[in-house]
């Protein structure tokens, strides 16, 4: 497809890496030079200094042959604009990003855009399904729910270190559920039946809902529940989540800019509102850092999020979760000692691109700093997939089928045997630059 990208920032930039990675033509439009420096520097794209509501610009862009426009500056007029100019001109999609809250609650056929994306409540939403799931790591749903993918680190409470991966399905034999992925230190392991497990590892797992609870039980894992929430940053990710989480839990949120802390005291129904600085360990102490169940940094400032989290995990709070814009600190998660990292960035772009490859997959997500993919496909009769049992097939390396959702609504882990039939859902695994084979199995 050929993509036009409306500001080259945080999303922007990412948005068009990752799409170009999918196989697509892309054209990047940035007002500041310098951002349209960067991208002419390291992206593979066309970039046009400039508006992206001028009219030239868009022409420039080549807007009559664009399947697609985004637009994702921090400008949400300007968005607004660019994606109204682009229908008037035949594009067939326009995804605009909106902060503000009145635009983004009203329906985007007003101004006849097709997705609206919130980069603050993604993130919101996000982190309020980690408080859910609360021995989860990462966490993500697949067929409204009926499959899920959680994230586990391994600790003191897993009983099966040294067993392969082999032995360790006979004890699980009762449980369906598959690994998908080992993170170790800096790498992706897709696992076999003679890998094993070491403490620290942080899996993947493929499980339904109904044996979720198995599954975390098996791997030491059991949700506890949470009844106070320190978080840190008062911007809008700091007030959504709040705002949902205080419907069932104590929360209390620190906010260092007086304006915000007032618009949090307006907003916000249960929640605590503390004006102060949230790397004031002083302060910590004296709001009772120590007894709560879970700390949130979500201030807009990377390092805030990860100084303040080490405090929380000085004073023994037992899960800690994070906020970061620089994708960079994904790999580092280890280092940082933090349970779950969630990057404002991608999580925008994973909810883009999914909406752009709507048609060829119903679901899509990467794992922010384990270089891994997840997709579902549905099988079709023509489907190169359906024509042998899997064992026969050439899957491609770094490939790994989670599991089949059968016509009948039934799940099933796949082994060498299955046979997908057409109109079963695949969720299929997979490490970057294996999307084209998999789409040619399908």
């Amino acid at each position: 497809m050929n993509i036009i990208i409306v500001g080259a920032g945080d999303i922007g930039f990412h948005l068009c890496d990752k799409l170009i990675e999918d196989g697509n033509n892309c054209s990047i439009i940035e007002i500041n030079p310098e951002l349209a420096s960067k991208a002419r520097e390291h992206l593979d794209a066309a970039v046009f200094t400039g508006s992206g509501t001028s009219y030239k610009i868009q022409k420039l862009a080549r807007i009559d042959k664009a399947d697609v426009l985004v637009a994702v500056t921090q400008n949400d007029d300007l968005n607004i604009v660019a994606c109204m100019m682009a229908k008037r001109q035949g594009v067939g999609t326009v995804i605009a990003r909106i902060r503000n809250p009145e635009y983004s609650q009203m329906n985007g056929n007003i101004f006849g855009i097709d997705l609206i994306i919130h980069p603050e409540m993604e993130v919101a939403k996000a982190v309020s399904h980690l408080v859910r799931q609360s021995q989860a790591t990462d966490y993500y749903e697949f067929e409204n729910g009926k499959i899920k993918v959680v994230g586990i680190r391994l600790d003191d409470n897993f009983n099966h270190y040294g067993k392969s991966l082999k032995l360790l399905a006979e004890y699980f034999q009762d449980i369906p559920l598959r690994i998908l992925a080992i993170k170790r230190y800096e790498k992706t392991i897709i696992p076999n039946g003679d890998d094993i497990f070491i403490k620290g590892d942080q899996i993947f797992v493929i499980s339904s809902h109904n044996y979720l609870k198995d599954t975390l039980i098996f791997f030491g894992k059991v949700n506890t529940k949470i009844d106070d929430v320190m978080i840190v940053g008062g911007g809008l990710v700091g007030q959504y989540t709040a705002a949902e989480l205080e419907k069932k839990i104590n929360v209390k949120i620190i906010e260092a800019d007086i304006r915000k802390a007032e618009l949090l005291a307006e907003n916000l129904k249960r929640s605590l509102v503390i004006h102060a600085d949230g790397t004031d360990i002083d302060l910590l102490l004296s709001e009772d850092l120590s007894e709560m169940d879970e700390f949130i940094a979500v201030s807009g400032d990377d390092e805030t999020n990860i100084i303040t989290s080490m405090i929380a995990m000085q004073m023994k709070v037992p899960r800690r979760i994070i906020m970061v814009k620089n994708i960079d600190y994904l790999r580092m998660s280890n280092a940082l000692n933090v349970d779950s990292i969630l990057c404002k960035p991608l999580i925008s772009v994973n909810v883009i691109r999914q909406f752009i490859r709507r048609k060829k997959q119903k679901s899509f997500a990467e794992i922010p700093g384990c270089d891994a993919v997840i997709i579902e496909l549905t099988a079709d009769s023509k489907s190169k997939i359906c024509k042998k049992q899997l064992s026969e097939l050439n899957i491609p390396r770094n490939v790994l089928f989670g599991a089949v959702l059968k016509r009948d609504n039934t799940f099933e882990i796949p082994k060498g045997s299955t046979r997908i039939q057409p109109g079963d859902r695949v969720i299929v695994f997979y490490l970057p630059g294996k999307i084209k084979e998999i789409e040619n199995l399908f």
